[in-house]
């Protein structure tokens, strides 16, 4: 087993960093500040950071194949134009929930764009309980809702052979399957296939490897955890320097870094002084698998 290492990378805070997603033709990683409301794009060549202001509370952010980006934000699905700097809606959902908004969300492998949302936290994990749901938008850019009494709808990935859905709603402290059907997108036969034990936290972000196996993040837990969704075991535990740890993707030219994003809000004084790179995002290395490459919505 190579020897793993923990570095801090960006170390530009965010209150909530999420969805980080590894951008292959620029070498760039781009993720969100949830409460920060901002879409960022890092460079590691140069150590850049370009950003673009978000109107409401940005949960998700995909790649789009025709250029930019879809986000999550507020109630809407919306489009990014990065060149422009400019955002438009493509649907709206929940017009009678005005304390809902999107949380995490990723691209399937038949570039429809998955996402779901929750009750605006009073305090962190701390909300209206089962207000929120899962929704699909499609590339014709109708949206489908597969489920709702959600508390805080999460991470979320694809089994390597397509037929398997996996999703997280944070607040159960399970990894949940679903049977997958890649030709429409339906989801059925819910399963719980891992029980977070009571010091690894709230699962909260995940990814999947090429071996098929889940890499969950856990909020509070300061570590991921690798997880063999077919027999429910934890193989490997990586811990971080900071706690509330959020989210996580495979990046680099290979594929063979881990990215892991996490967030401050939440922290006191003392809890800051404790674990001062709160908030940034870190890269794992060493850990003897890769990733794969994230799809891109098809609208």
């Amino acid at each position: 087993m190579s020897s793993v290492k923990v570095e801090c990378v960006v170390k530009d805070k965010c209150e909530i960093g999420e969805s980080p997603v590894w951008e292959e033709k620029d070498g760039t990683l781009v993720y969100v500040d949830i409460t920060g409301q901002r879409v960022s794009r890092w460079n590691p060549a140069t150590n850049k950071i370009q950003s673009l202001r978000t109107e409401k509370y940005v949960g998700s952010v995909v790649p789009r194949k025709s250029g930019g980006y879809v986000i999550a934000e507020g109630t809407r699905f919306a489009a990014v134009d990065w060149e422009r700097q400019k955002i438009t809606t493509i649907a709206s959902v929940e017009s009678e929930k005005p304390n809902n908004r999107f949380n995490d969300g990723k691209v399937d492998p038949a570039g429809r764009f998955f996402a779901g949302t929750m009750a605006i936290e009073t305090r962190p994990a701390e909300l209206e309980r089962k207000q929120g749901s899962l929704y699909t938008l499609h590339p014709n850019h109708t949206v489908v809702k597969h489920f709702d009494q959600v508390d805080i709808s999460n991470g979320l990935d694809w089994s390597l052979d397509h037929r398997t859905f996996y999703y997280i709603d944070s607040l159960a402290y399970t990894v949940d399957a679903f049977d997958y059907d890649l030709s429409s997108g339906s989801i059925s036969n819910r399963r719980v296939i891992y029980k977070l034990e009571k010091d690894e936290g709230i699962p909260d972000g995940m990814c999947i490897d090429e071996e098929g196996k889940l890499w969950v993040a856990c909020y509070n837990g300061g570590r991921v955890l690798r997880i063999d969704p077919n027999t429910g075991t934890r193989l490997q535990t990586v811990r971080l320097p900071v706690e509330k740890t959020t989210s996580c993707c495979f990046g680099g030219k290979d594929y063979s870094e881990l990215y892991v994003t996490s967030a401050y809000k939440g922290l006191d004084d003392a809890g800051l002084a404790k674990q001062p790179q709160a908030g940034c995002i870190f890269k794992v290395t060493g850990l003897g698998v890769r990733g794969i490459p994230p799809y891109s919505f098809a609208g």
